[in-house]
């Protein structure tokens, strides 16, 4: 290439860069990147107290599209300094709130090959190596839940669409083309995801049968079977039971081997959100929670929560992987041939995407890089840190252990003598607020029981003993700070 062409290239064609613009712009990435991954440890575990009003500041600038080019390193430097930063930290080791995500750093670079290379996995025929190995990733979720080799499924952006392919999935297996009457189970600790899914596939609120739950949250089956049996008995056509496999609550699974005995007499498809829990069955520990998830007609499960992977990668898995295409198959004549091969697959004949990018490399590349045994090892640690920390709860005065750990999540309420009960939610609340505040871990709340309780959820893969017991020191000095005031205002 002519010593000028670079320069051409620049002025001339702006949305192509040379091979020095691109190794300049990847240089200043990088840097960026590695400084903020090597400063998590100390950087604070959430920082969204002035986001707000930044935000506000921002809507009020009324930033315009802009009609000309600016340079990359001022534009990084606002991401990193100013956006970023006012955001909960949901890579650090302290971010304990809701469901982590983790963001393992090799799926980072599996999405930079994915975009720059830019290839088209939605029908086979377009890129089948790249089809094939995002079809063997799937077929290992399979292997690790217990499913049959005839298992199929797909990759989705997360969990909520998962849910809604899996109702649609069984919608068509049990009741094809009429949905009046059709009723779905589920317990009172669900996902809303489900409920949404339950929604936007068609089905009226009332079509849904919110079961209680027991005293470890778990779906109560006895009243699965009564209810079921009612609704058939009144005309009514029972179609689907939902099981958890790790509430979002309170980490609670499901009797799943119950639940399918229950299904398999009442002639119900079972379905199982695992999306937080499902790959903790890798581990001997959560494989016995986690017994009867392969019995499931269809899973849910989300690589970004418990494989650690960065957010927007959730996954179907059906069973009959033949249910797939009879629920999502449409032809039109400006596609090409679909696979006729059982090997092998079009994606887009399974699931409601059509246009869609190589997503599987981001779960492909860790998985090869790192193999199974890391993440199951990893994951072992979470539970014996989620057992450590009921162990320091249960040792510290006036804590009441709401929800044990099944898996990796403890949800528990402070008791403070003296105190009335109408009191004790909005002490909680106080307390969570005092932990957070000190920004070494992000806590959240929820409700069990009808009262407010405060959640440990470990899950990050970043997170090890001694965030652990940086958080448990802060639950304590919240504890002294509160208690004092507690005891000066009711002296």
């Amino acid at each position: 290439m002519p010593e000028n062409d670079d320069a051409l290239q620049r002025a001339d064609w702006p949305l192509e860069p040379s091979s020095g613009a691109m190794r300049e712009a990847i240089d200043l990435v990088a840097r960026r990147i590695i400084d903020h991954v090597d400063s998590l440890p100390e950087q604070p575990a959430w920082g969204t107290e002035d986001a707000a009003d930044v935000s506000r500041a921002v809507k009020q600038a009324r930033e315009r599209v802009p009609q000309h080019g600016a340079e990359l390193e001022p534009l990084l430097e606002y991401l990193f300094s100013e956006a970023i930063p006012r955001t909960y930290n949901t890579a650090g080791p302290g971010y304990m709130a809701y469901i982590p995500g983790g963001g393992l750093f090799d799926s980072c670079l599996a999405s930079w090959i994915a975009d720059a290379v830019n290839r088209y996995v939605g029908v086979f025929d377009a890129a089948p190596v790249l089809s094939q190995l995002e079809a063997n990733v799937v077929a290992w979720f399979a292997e690790i839940i217990g499913h049959p080799s005839k298992s199929h499924g797909f990759l989705t952006s997360g969990g909520s669409l998962a849910n809604l392919s899996g109702l649609v999935t069984a919608r068509r297996e049990k009741l094809g083309n009429d949905l009046l009457g059709g009723v779905i189970y589920t317990s009172d600790q669900i996902h809303h995801s489900v409920l949404k899914a339950a929604a936007i596939a068609g089905f009226a609120p009332e079509a849904v049968r919110v079961l209680p739950s027991d005293s470890d949250f778990r779906m109560d089956v006895d009243s699965l079977r009564a209810a079921a049996e009612a609704d058939r008995t009144a005309g009514l056509s029972p179609f689907l039971v939902v099981g958890s496999g790790g509430t979002t609550n309170s980490g609670a699974v499901d009797d799943l081997d119950a639940i399918a005995d229950a299904a398999a007499d009442l002639g119900l498809w079972f379905h199982v959100d695992a999306a937080y829990g499902g790959f903790f069955a890798m581990t001997e520990r959560g494989g016995r929670t986690l017994a009867g998830l392969g019995r499931a007609d269809s899973v849910v499960l989300d690589p970004h929560k418990s494989l650690f992977l960065p957010y927007g990668v959730g996954c179907l898995l059906v069973r009959d992987g033949e249910a797939l295409r009879r629920a999502h198959a449409i032809h039109a004549d400006y596609m090409p041939p679909m696979q006729d091969d059982a090997d092998l697959v079009d994606f887009c004949e399974i699931s409601p995407e059509l246009s869609r990018g190589f997503r599987g490399l981001k779960v492909w590349l860790p998985l090869k890089r790192h193999g199974l045994s890391a993440f199951r090892d990893s994951l072992d640690e979470k539970i014996d840190l989620a057992e450590a920390a009921e162990a320091a709860l249960r040792a510290m005065p006036d804590v009441e252990i709401v929800a044990g750990p099944q898996l990796s999540i403890v949800a528990w309420r402070w008791c403070p003598k003296g105190a009335a009960p109408d009191q004790l939610d909005e002490l909680n609340r106080r307390l969570l607020g005092e932990v957070n505040t000190r920004q070494r871990v992000y806590l959240t709340g929820t409700r069990l029981n009808g009262e407010f309780v405060i959640r440990i959820c470990v899950l990050s893969f970043r997170t090890h003993a001694d965030r652990l017991e940086a958080g448990l020191d802060d639950i304590r000095r919240g504890m002294e700070t509160l208690g004092a005031q507690f005891e000066g205002a009711s002296a």
